[in-house]
């Protein structure tokens, strides 16, 4: 995968999207990075609805010591660049989805790049498979220093053609 990830230089993060508070502006989807488990660039939707952040995993593994082992897939419809991860367990939580099922999730503390500002975000696993996105960033995440533009798309920048093309399923080569 790309070694570049979207930070304020790569990303095209500015001032122009922060305001005299400090807060950031994002758009209702945004490319992130998550540096601590070696995804540089995966499409996320910013979700306002959503109280913790939430990763498509797979491979959900439990460990001794309270860790977790799990795959992530970066690219919608592709297994390709698919990355292993092991992290802590910070807590376990029933959640309810959009469909409006419910079920026990693990939940981990992963470090984020949004719109060029590192984050550490409740996140949890679940198999978002047939969901638009592989990610959601929810309010914890976003009361860190955040505004949401819901009319806006990639405020913090867009990735490089090859990335949005790997995410199509569309590499050239």
């Amino acid at each position: 995968m790309a070694d570049l990830h979207p930070t304020t230089e790569t990303a095209g993060a500015d001032t122009e999207n922060a305001d005299p508070l400090g807060a950031r502006t994002v758009g209702w989807r945004e490319w992130v990075s998550l540096p601590g488990i070696g995804v540089p660039w995966i499409k996320v939707k910013v979700d306002t609805g959503a109280r913790s952040s939430s990763l498509h995993a797979f491979d959900i593994e439990e460990l001794p010591g309270d860790r977790v082992r799990f795959r992530v897939q970066p690219w919608q419809d592709s297994d390709r660049d698919a990355v292993t991860a092991e992290c802590d367990v910070h807590d376990r939580r029933v959640v309810r989805s959009s469909s409006g099922h419910t079920e026990e999730r693990i939940v981990v503390l992963l470090d984020l790049v949004l719109g060029g500002r590192p984050v550490r975000a409740e996140t949890t696993l679940t198999n978002r498979d047939q969901m638009g996105f592989r990610m959601l960033v929810g309010r914890e995440a976003l009361r860190q220093g955040f505004l949401v533009d819901p009319a806006r798309s990639f405020l913090g920048g867009r990735a490089p053609r090859e990335i949005r093309r790997r995410n199509r399923g569309s590499e050239l080569g």
